[in-house]
């Protein structure tokens, strides 16, 4: 195919793009694989809340109820419930190391990797990594297995031409073209959001798959798409190479991440608050605040710096900043350069483990994971640090997170938005989703028709609002 560009002077020029990708296709092909992962969850401590009915015992229909009943899952006849999702994945060692999405296997205790020639290998996990949603298998063969390497994803710019193979719908082997559309994406999924935007179709169970460039190299894992109607539009995401390498060789090495932690939290800086600190231009993450016990601290770096460059690396918004840091070893010490009144000045800062940081604040992963509260429409989550650098949330705000609000709760018509933090409920401090619940259950039995919820914005400025108990 070739494409004519006229340019402003009214000169015009061909540029030929690829005949064909069936070469690179049936180069690469082998090396990808469909991943079949298996959930099985014991029933029995569940047949509790759904368990048979009494029914009267002797009569015609006594064999008819418990056959009816036992169908549906109730009572003592109750099975292990298994739970299957599909994804795609790709192979990076002749030994048998598989790179693919942490969603793809999330929580599964029995995974199968399928190669190309219809081979099923069991997998084990090697380790998986949440924030960039990525995990690493390892399978066992009695021979070298095909593999592709990563290449260079910051070599790649809007317009190349890549290639996404994977197993949408279950369709194992699909191959789609298209370019790059567009790169550094930001889709709120974390704060390491820096996708690589495509409209090669990317669809359902082609998350894991790999995302190659003319080359036949691997630039990108496709991880997420934009879709009101849940196939592909167009708008497909993948997690670059630079960003996967590290995660993967930190996974393969430990069986888990060690990234770099800082001990700040920080917020970004527009052109009034830019101007009211003496930049030149609207630049860097300004430090909003500095953990007690974080390698900042003692290195010199106070609230109301703006972190400019780090490591050398230009820091140009506050997405930058936790990225970078993060890729940076544990122990490293680096170089960060500050504006603090107007002026430049570097601090060298020794980094800690952002995990081991976590942990001391409270931020344990399971702590974090989100919980519905049915009664208010409201989705809770405990505060952690990476969630009070995403919303800019003060260290001595305490309290449960808001992170989403249904459209039908009581919630919905009222001044709360997601970021929002409650303080209390019914007039007593809440610290984790399970607080909230039980002191909701609390004004219930009290006859009471509504609750009182003191809620806080990120910076601590707080507010009644009240809510009707359905």
């Amino acid at each position: 195919m070739a494409f004519m560009i006229t340019l402003s002077s009214g000169v015009a020029f061909a540029r030929s793009g690829p005949e064909s990708f069936a070469d690179l296709a049936e180069k690469v092909m082998p090396a990808v694989v469909n991943i079949s992962a298996s959930t099985t969850v014991d029933n029995k401590s569940e047949s509790k809340k759904f368990s048979m009915p009494q029914m009267p015992r002797g009569t015609p229909f006594d064999d008819l109820f418990e056959e009816f009943f036992k169908r549906r899952g109730m009572g003592e006849g109750m099975r292990p419930r298994r739970s299957n999702s599909l994804g795609s994945g790709f192979i990076i060692d002749a030994s048998g190391i598989v790179v693919t999405n942490n969603h793809v296997i999330g929580d599964a205790n029995d995974i199968t990797v399928i190669l190309h020639d219809g081979t099923r290998l069991k997998a084990e996990i090697v380790g998986k990594d949440s924030k960039v949603d990525l995990a690493v298998l390892k399978v066992k063969s009695d021979k070298p297995l095909p593999f592709v390497k990563f290449g260079d994803s910051d070599k790649l710019r809007a317009g190349d031409w890549v290639i996404a193979i994977g197993n949408p719908f279950g369709l194992g082997g699909s191959v789609t073209a298209g370019i790059v559309s567009a790169r550094g994406r930001d889709i709120g999924s974390g704060s390491y959001d820096d996708y690589i935007q495509t409209d090669a179709a990317i669809n359902k169970g082609n998350s894991g798959g790999p995302l190659f460039n003319a080359d036949g190299d691997v630039v990108g894992i496709n991880t997420a798409i934009l879709s009101p109607s849940g196939g592909s539009v167009g708008i497909g995401f993948a997690v670059p190479t630079a960003q996967a390498m590290p995660v993967v060789e930190q996974l393969r090495e430990f069986g888990e991440t060690r990234r770099g932690w800082l001990g700040v939290r920080i917020q970004n800086v527009d052109e009034a608050t830019a101007e009211a600190l003496g930049l030149d231009k609207a630049k860097g993450a300004l430090i909003a605040g500095v953990e007690d016990k974080g390698p900042a601290k003692p290195a010199g770096i106070e609230v109301g710096d703006v972190i400019v460059r780090f490591d050398g690396k230009d820091v140009k918004d506050i997405r930058d900043l936790p990225r970078l840091v993060a890729a940076t070893p544990v122990g490293k010490a680096v170089d960060v350069v500050v504006v603090r009144k107007g002026k430049e000045e570097t601090k060298k800062v020794t980094l800690g483990r952002l995990e081991d940081g976590e942990k001391a604040a409270g931020g344990d992963k399971q702590d974090a994971k989100p919980q519905v509260n049915d009664t208010l429409g409201l989705e809770l989550t405990a505060l952690n640090v990476e969630l009070r650098a995403r919303y800019n949330i003060k260290d001595d705000v305490k309290g449960v997170l808001i992170t989403q609000i249904s459209d039908d709760s009581v919630a919905a018509d009222k001044p709360i938005r997601p970021g929002d933090i409650i303080v209390e409920v019914g007039q007593e401090a809440v610290s984790s989703p399970a607080d909230v619940g039980k002191r909701i259950e609390a004004v219930k039995k009290s006859g009471k028709k509504s609750v009182l919820l003191l809620l806080a914005n990120g910076q601590g400025e707080v507010r009644f609002v009240a809510l009707p108990l359905k």
